[in-house]
């Protein structure tokens, strides 16, 4: 130390381009190395006048020697213990990812430097950048959450991804309401005339149900730990347990009144156990996992001949999977009824999402309903003056043409 101004040395990793700083610690006088987890010289330098000013201070804490390993598993007693099981899925899943490309043995490898590889890694796995902004979020909560108990003397830098606000186009259109009862028919192709009618219950629950696959599958006719459907209230509802909602409440949503009477054709003795327990021939006793029903379904749809998407670039098709039953319960529901109450149908955390995907994609269907209202108050206003609207619109706009000068 200089005139009481602690001497620092910023230099660069041996095969690195991240720069490091070298200097005294006044506590024990010996010399130590920090990492400033980038190879931008200004940040850099920033990174150096906050250790020079916690150096002059008194503030200076020498950075944790903990491992990867342990890191996690205080995180996951510590803090994701309290949180929502899907929410913990998400977590496990990042830090997972985070492990198979990174390798860290300790927590401090994380550096700004190699978090930006890993976002690199994880693009070129053509995972989506919506997909790469959770994961980030995620990381960055848990590197924060590191920092806050003090195992990380300071966070790494993780910067928000900028995209480009332009709509984002769903993977694949909705099925019609034919091409559905063509999937049903090939069912049988697929898995077997025997187990065919547990293939079928399922993808029809998909349709009229608008449940992502994985949460039909959860669904339950009589355990309070899973999704389970309430028919004994004047209007059907669908419980949510507290532990599969961030939120830590159970929660009651409508179901779709279509979904209701698919259900109740069930008889009350047959209420027991898992809605849905689509069968295999292999393992009969088992119950399948997702990924495995999912290829099921998927092989249904390639088989059936009903195509949802043409990669314009490539030609290749993408065949009716499972998430396009929810797609086509959305389009239908949203010519029902307003944005907020679509939202709650399809549990969407916010309303852009409904309003993106849903809410006026569906030019064609939404022009029908406003023809039909037209229709409708042109009717109801000749029946009590005993004319019509024919004033305003000729009757040719009936046929589709707009009135001279229309816009």
């Amino acid at each position: 130390m200089r005139n009481g101004r602690p001497k620092i040395k910023l230099t660069r990793r041996p095969g690195s381009r991240t720069f490091v700083m070298r200097f005294e610690n006044p506590a024990t006088g010996e010399i130590e190395q920090r990492s400033t987890g980038t190879s931008n010289k200004k940040e850099a330098q920033r990174l150096l006048g906050e250790l020079r000013s916690e150096l002059t201070h008194g503030r200076y804490e020498r950075d944790s020697d903990i491992s990867w390993e342990d890191f996690r598993e205080r995180y996951e007693a510590e803090h994701l213990s309290g949180l929502a099981k899907m929410t913990v899925k998400k977590f496990d899943t990042v830090l997972d990812l985070v492990e198979r490309i990174l390798k860290p043995k300790k927590l401090a490898e994380l550096t700004s430097e190699r978090i930006s590889r890993f976002i690199a890694k994880v693009r070129n796995g053509k995972r989506t950048e919506s997909t790469i902004a959770g994961y980030l979020a995620h990381l960055r909560a848990a590197l924060n959450w590191a920092a806050g108990v003090g195992l990380l003397v300071v966070a790494p830098k993780i910067n928000k991804l900028k995209r480009a606000k332009v709509f984002k186009k769903s993977k694949g259109r909705a099925p019609t309401t034919e091409e559905f009862q063509k999937l049903l028919t090939t069912v049988a192709a697929i898995v077997g005339e025997e187990r065919a009618s547990s293939w079928r219950h399922l993808i029809e629950g998909l349709w009229w149900s608008g449940l992502r696959l994985g949460e039909a599958l959860e669904l339950s006719w009589d355990r309070d730990d899973k999704l389970r459907p309430v028919l004994t209230h004047e209007r059907p509802l669908l419980h949510i347990p507290a532990e599969l909602e961030k939120g830590h409440k159970d929660r009651l949503i409508p179901l779709a009144p279509e979904f209701a009477e698919f259900l109740l054709k069930t008889p009350s003795a047959q209420r027991v156990g898992f809605v849905f327990n689509p069968t295999s021939e292999r393992w009969p006793e088992h119950r399948l996992t997702i990924v495995q029903v999912m290829k099921v379904i998927s092989r249904i749809g390639k088989k059936s001949g009903v195509v949802v998407h043409v990669n314009v670039k490539t030609g290749k098709k993408k065949h009716a999977s499972a998430h396009d039953f929810r797609r086509a319960f959305g389009d239908r529901w949203a010519v029902r009824v307003m944005p907020p109450v679509l939202m709650e149908m399809m549990r969407h955390e916010s309303l852009s999402t409904t309003m993106q995907f849903y809410v006026g994609r569906s030019a064609q269907a939404t022009a029908d309903v406003v023809w039909q209202a037209y229709a409708s108050a042109t009717a109801k206003i000749g029946n009590e003056k005993g004319d019509t609207l024919g004033d305003t619109w000729p009757k040719s706009a009936k046929n589709g043409d707009l009135p001279k000068g229309g816009q």
